[in-house]
This record gives C-alpha cells, sequence and structure tokens, in this order.
C-alpha cells in the first residue's frame, strides 16, 4: 500500500500573464474621495508613478458577462492618479478570483524592515538616494534612515520585526542595548503587542546598565527601583487583559469584517445609496466614514 499522499491541484490565483487593458474598461469599486486626494499617501503615490511609473500593477477581475470589462480589486489610488494625468492604458494583473473584499483583507501593507531592503535593492542596483527620495515624495534624510535602519540591530531582532509594522524610533531605542537585551525587549513587545517608542523607551530605562552599549547609557536616571516595580506589575495586569481581549478577538474580528463587507456592498449599490442620500443622510455619512477608515487602515 502507497504512503504517497494525493496531490492536490492548487487553483491560481491570477492568470498566467499580465494584460494592458484601457483604463476606460475598468470599472472601481468605489469613488476615491478628494479628501484622499490631498492626503501623504496620495501624493507618495503620484510622485513614484511620475518617476519610475507603475511599480505594483493593480489587480482586477473580469466582469461575468462582459469579458472585455474588468471590476478594479486593487489599486484604486493609482488608477485614479494614472486618469488624473491623462493615461488610457495601464498594465494588469488579472484575479480568477474576484470577491474584492475577500481580495483586499489579503493584503498586507509594506513594513518598515520590508521597506529597509526595498531601499537596500534599489541603491545595489545603482539608483540614487535623490531619485527614491522623488520617487517616494520623501526628503533624502528620511531615506538615509530607512537604509541604515538595522545598523546596530542584531539579526534575530530584524528577524521578529520583518513583517511589523513598527516605528523607526523604535529601533533607536534598541540599539542602546547590547544583543541579548535587544532579543528580550523585542520578545515582551511582541508579547504585550506595544510597539511603541514610549514602550521601548520604558525598557531601556529598566535595562541594567551592564546591558546596554557603551557610549549609549543615556537611560533616565530618575527611574526607581519601585518605579521598576511598579511597572513591570502594570505590565502583568496589562498582558492579562490583552490575553482576556484575546479569547473573543477571533469571534469579534469576524463579526467586524462581515459587518464592514455588508457595508461596503450596500454603497456599492447606486440604488440604496441614492434612497440612503434622500432620506437618511447621516446614516449615509456614517457609513462612507466607516467604510474610508477601514480602507485607510
Amino acid at each position: 500500500m502507497s504512503n504517497k499522499k494525493p496531490i492536490i491541484p492548487v487553483k491560481l490565483g491570477f492568470e498566467e500573464t499580465s494584460l494592458r487593458i484601457p483604463i476606460d474598461a475598468i470599472l472601481p469599486l468605489r469613488e476615491v474621495p478628494e479628501t484622499v486626494r490631498k492626503t501623504m499617501k496620495y501624493g507618495q503615490i503620484a510622485a513614484s508613478i511620475a518617476e519610475v511609473g507603475i511599480i505594483e500593477p493593480p489587480v482586477v477581475a473580469r466582469d461575468a458577462e462582459n469579458r472585455d470589462t474588468y471590476h478594479l480589486l486593487d489599486g484604486h489610488l493609482r488608477l485614479d492618479i494614472l486618469r488624473e494625468r491623462g493615461e488610457t492604458e495601464v498594465v494588469c494583473l488579472v484575479a480568477t478570483d474576484d470577491e474584492a473584499f475577500t481580495y483586499n483583507r489579503r493584503i498586507s501593507r509594506i513594513a518598515i524592515i520590508q521597506e529597509h531592503r526595498m531601499i537596500l535593492n534599489a541603491v545595489r542596483k545603482g539608483v540614487s538616494e535623490e531619485r527614491l527620495a522623488r520617487a517616494l515624495n520623501v526628503n533624502i534624510a528620511s531615506i538615509r534612515t530607512k537604509r541604515n535602519l538595522l545598523v546596530g540591530i542584531c539579526p534575530e531582532v530584524a528577524d521578529m520585526f520583518k513583517d511589523r509594522h513598527v516605528p523607526i524610533a523604535v529601533f533607536g531605542q534598541l540599539r542602546k542595548m547590547k544583543p541579548m537585551r535587544q532579543i528580550e525587549a523585542a520578545e515582551v513587545m511582541i508579547a504585550m503587542n506595544r510597539l511603541s517608542v514610549p514602550y521601548a523607551q520604558s525598557l531601556v530605562a529598566a535595562t541594567p546598565d551592564h546591558l546596554l552599549v557603551e557610549g549609549r547609557k543615556d537611560k533616565p536616571k530618575s527611574l526607581t527601583a519601585d518605579q521598576i516595580a511598579l511597572m513591570q506589575r502594570e505590565s502583568e495586569s496589562l498582558d492579562r487583559e490583552v490575553r482576556a481581549i484575546e479569547r473573543t478577538y477571533g469571534e469579534d474580528h469576524l463579526d467586524l469584517v462581515v459587518a464592514l463587507g455588508y457595508v461596503s456592498n450596500l454603497l456599492g449599490n447606486v440604488r440604496v445609496v441614492r434612497f440612503l442620500a434622500q432620506r437618511h443622510a447621516t446614516i449615509l455619512a456614517e457609513f462612507q466614514r466607516v467604510v474610508e477608515f477601514h480602507q485607510a487602515a
């Protein structure tokens, strides 16, 4: 009797080749509000497109009835910017799964360490810091800070934070500690789900002098043993509260996802929006605010 496991075919998430599609043939699932066009994020994407073009193609799905029409799943800001620039076509990835809300939930926005590695790769390929700064619509100092992000950070900590959204200043606090203490601090921050600068500063303050890097012993001197003990008790209390929340997090998150999906679908129905605008303008405004907040997050 064979012990080999049956091979399960894997369904491709995208068609094998990308397509150059007329922009007029792509139907966005939502309009880009004027307030979003004024945000820093929108400006950075616009600057990047102007400098180096589209790096990450928009994702579309074919219309079930008209194969020459496409629904936009991801890339609303990019497509809006291209329209504003007067472009008529764009290269897209064509998804075989047309569940837009589900697709967008799978997207993981780039973490700071991933951005650091992308900048290093670009510099190695000969892209100047000035061009990167123009592409990302930031100053050169920001590019250099991200380029040097992991200087003085031990590899184990870099691996723990590689997929997490950690403020840049946290790495500055970690550099004050020796590698083993860096690892302990990173483990505590992850366990407590507190990846903030103040919490990193408190960990530096609670670090014995012999675990601090020579020349970086600039922790607050006013922290007493009693204050450190109080901080530890508060951390333990917070840890218990976090664990209590975790027990119901999955169910609560599922309810939220379903509710957001339902509201998004409502706002995608022109007749529903027209009815709400005429009869319940306040409710419509709240629905739109909730969906926009979720998309921005």
